[in-house]
């Protein structure tokens, strides 16, 4: 008898466990793409990982709200964009007329800080360099091939350059950071213009690709003699030399948070899809760039709740006004009060069925 009540006690714990799973399972689902808005599926940009992970870090403990972004690249952002696998996506280059139409529906742009492109080189006593527009775009071009070379002598007086051949890092995947600087270098040199273009993913002529801007500072880093571009995080998170670069008006400018948001003010416009590499501002960085969140117009259009819609909404409201406090703890710069205000009509046009959301 006593065998039998604690066989019908074992089979109720079972029961009793099978059904809190399997509710506790509906529940993580519904915290999904269809739920209540309880986690957030982002994906893209790794330029500005470091910010946005403190962002969402901080967004979690105000709000229990989880954000859930993956570091894949702005063109990995861009194509679950519009598989519809995320709720929204980050990209370092603003969509062209042409993406634009490819859209299965309307996409609005969300610039949400400022960030410099450096380059960074692994060289025998990180020396600070200084580097024109000629001299950059031969060395990707592969034209200019030693660190010892008279035309980057001259530049640098009083610097010990090494006999040391160059040896070009750059993205192998399909990347924002990519998209900003071969959009420098278009600007700068029109053979580059002509031979290679700016893309999110281009036919580099010369080096060796590494993935995300981790991977191309871990590859400058172990390898002598090499030079890459990466967001100026990583070159300072991993205490990596970067050089001073020369703007329109000939004046070699140190990529900081004040030289990026000199090279920012600008007009804006409506759309918010504005380049500002080599740039005319004095003062200005010339590799400088904001970073967009994607998100369509119409947040039905991304099968996702109206409840969950609404969290989306909110947290780029957040992202956009009260983080920004976190920006230059991290070395990103601030938006400008012209890029807010253009931030703010873009995301007051937000819908869901047609319906404000906010």
């Amino acid at each position: 008898m006593k065998s039998k009540r604690i066989s019908l006690f074992l089979t109720i714990v079972a029961v009793v466990g099978f059904v809190s799973g399997s509710f506790a399972a509906v529940q993580q689902a519904e915290s999904g793409r269809g739920g209540n808005g309880t986690e957030i599926l982002a994906a893209g940009a790794s330029f500005p990982f470091p910010l946005y992970s403190k962002w969402f870090s901080v967004y979690n403990q105000k709000t229990g709200i989880r954000v859930n972004y993956q570091s894949i690249g702005s063109g990995g952002g861009i194509k679950q964009l519009t598989n519809k696998t995320v709720d929204f996506g980050a990209s370092d280059a603003f969509l062209s007329d042409e993406d634009l139409h490819k859209m299965p529906a309307q996409v609005v742009h969300i610039p949400t800080c400022l960030g410099a492109v450096v380059l960074t080189y692994n060289l025998p006593g990180h020396p600070t360099l200084k580097l024109n527009q000629y001299a950059i775009a031969e060395i990707f071009l592969g034209r200019l091939k030693n660190w010892d070379d008279a035309r980057i002598k001259k530049l640098n007086p009083g610097v010990r350059l090494p006999n040391l051949p160059i040896s070009i890092v750059h993205r192998s995947d399909g990347s924002g950071t990519n998209f900003i600087f071969t959009n420098y270098l278009s600007k700068i040199s029109g053979e580059w213009a002509k031979k290679v273009g700016f893309k999110t993913s281009v036919d580099w002529p010369t080096g060796i690709g590494a993935k995300g801007n981790e991977g191309v500072s871990g590859m400058v880093k172990q390898t002598p003699g090499a030079i890459g571009y990466v967001e100026l995080i990583y070159a300072l998170q991993n205490r990596m030399p970067f050089a001073s670069v020369r703007n329109k008006n000939g004046v070699f400018i140190r990529p900081s948070i004040q030289s990026v948001t000199i090279a920012a003010n600008t007009n804006i416009p409506a759309s918010a899809r504005v380049s500002i590499t080599d740039t005319n501002a004095k003062g200005g960085y010339p590799i400088s760039s904001f970073t967009w969140i994607l998100v369509y117009k119409d947040l039905k259009s991304d099968n996702i709740t109206e409840a969950k819609a609404k969290e989306v909404v909110k947290l780029l409201w957040w992202m956009t006004h009260e983080a920004q406090s976190y920006n230059a703890g991290l070395n990103y710069a601030p938006l400008t009060k012209n890029a807010v205000r253009v931030v703010e009509k873009n995301l007051k046009s937000l819908t869901y069925g047609g319906r404000p959301l906010l």
